[in-house]
């Protein structure tokens, strides 16, 4: 299976959402917030950009060909 670049981008920030969210339910301890909580909107749209990644992953895995 061929990957793009989008594909690898969309791949390494599932990764990195999966171990944050890891992180807050075996620890509490938010990752992301810790790093970028000064600057909230950075924060959200970190956030959004895994969340369309994890969208994108799905439409990767079961639609695209």
């Amino acid at each position: 299976m061929s990957k793009n670049v989008l594909d690898l981008v969309a791949t390494v920030l599932v990764i990195i959402g999966g171990l944050n969210w890891g992180l807050v339910g075996a620890l509490k301890f938010d990752l992301v917030q810790t790093i970028f909580g000064f600057m909230p909107m950075l924060a959200d749209v970190i956030y959004i950009v895994v969340g369309l990644s994890a969208l994108y992953m799905l439409y990767a895995t079961f639609i695209k060909k």
